[in-house]
């Protein structure tokens, strides 16, 4: 073989253990065997193949192992291909191991298939958590708002972690509570004076039932005075009242103007009608002279009848204010 085969050769072995060796995880598999954890090397090559990236499931395991917890491969490459987080799995055994509470590897698959965290939820088991409330506002009987903060301190519940409801719930239960009490109170003042009878009416109703959380306290952080809302709708009630009662003035006063209008349009047609019946009277006068009905004496006799009375009203109008002043 020339020297030309050789060097080919030599570049062909290399490319092949290059290919070996990252196909073959050897030195994970020897990290293992260090650790004391048995992992065939023909299993390392199974998770390739199934598209399991090896370290993803060895380093849990071996973490497990050390822990002393009673761990396979077959169930972590299961939860792994299940779309779960397996590092997080084995934490939270360890850690619940440590802690004494009772956990197995399904329900704690299950707990982080089910999307919550399930190391956090064993830390929240050991050590409660505190979750704070917005400002709640209720009113009390008396009509004056009452503002008050709570401080909720909370236990996670290992059987009640899948299917139970979240932080959410508790809040909006406990938001709840805080509006029926401070609701029931005669007036604001029994709340402010005795804030803890908030805490232990909201804590009687049992409000964690169906959540993933266990309840050990309520404490009131804050309580303030809010608006008079009794005041402000006695306020409102009277605008709107007032502006009924102007709403009619308003309807009556129109009723009024239309009627006003009404007998200026019949005195007006009351007086058209006089007009016309004043342009008739000079062509009855005519007709009654021609027929012989009217003689020219009598005529007269009329027309001195009405100077008479235009001259009696003009020095009654005339006299008028010297009567007055009288």
């Amino acid at each position: 073989m020339g020297l030309g085969g050789l060097l080919i050769a030599i570049l062909l072995v290399l490319i092949l253990l290059m290919v070996f060796f990252r196909f073959v995880p050897i030195g994970l598999w020897i990290s293992a065997l260090a650790a004391g954890v048995k992992v065939g090397l023909f299993n390392l090559v199974g998770m390739r193949l199934r598209r399991v990236p090896p370290h993803k499931i060895v380093m849990p395991l071996i973490k497990a192992i050390k822990a002393g917890l009673d761990m396979d491969t077959s169930k972590l490459e299961a939860h792994y291909l299940a779309g779960g987080n397996v590092d997080k799995v084995i934490d939270a055994l360890i850690a619940a191991e440590r802690a004494g509470i009772e956990l197995n590897f399904s329900r704690a698959a299950a707990i982080d298939l089910a999307g919550r965290d399930v190391k956090e939820a064993v830390m929240v088991s050991v050590t409660p958590k505190v979750i704070e409330t917005p400002v709640i506002a209720a009113m009390a009987k008396n009509g004056i708002q009452v503002k008050a903060i709570a401080r909720v301190t909370v236990r996670a519940n290992i059987d009640r972690l899948v299917g139970g409801a979240g932080e959410e719930t508790i809040i909006a239960r406990v938001g709840e509570g805080i509006v029926s009490t401070v609701g029931s109170a005669e007036s604001h003042k029994d709340v402010l004076e005795n804030p803890d009878n908030i805490s232990k009416t909201v804590l009687a109703k049992g409000l964690d039932s169906g959540t993933a959380f266990e309840i050990l306290s309520i404490d009131i952080a804050d309580v303030d005075v809010g608006k008079n809302i009794g005041a402000e709708l006695q306020i409102d009630q009277a605008e709107a009242d007032k502006n009924i009662a102007q709403a009619k003035a308003e309807e009556r006063r129109a009723m009024a103007v239309a009627q006003e209008q009404e007998m200026k349009a019949r005195v007006q047609e009351m007086r058209a009608r006089v007009v016309e019946a004043e342009a008739e009277v000079p062509i009855a006068m005519a007709e009654a002279l021609r027929n012989g009905n009217l003689g020219v004496m009598d005529y007269y006799n009329m027309l001195n009848v009405q100077a008479d009375t235009s001259m009696r009203d003009n020095i009654a109008t005339a006299t008028s204010p010297a009567v007055d002043k009288e």
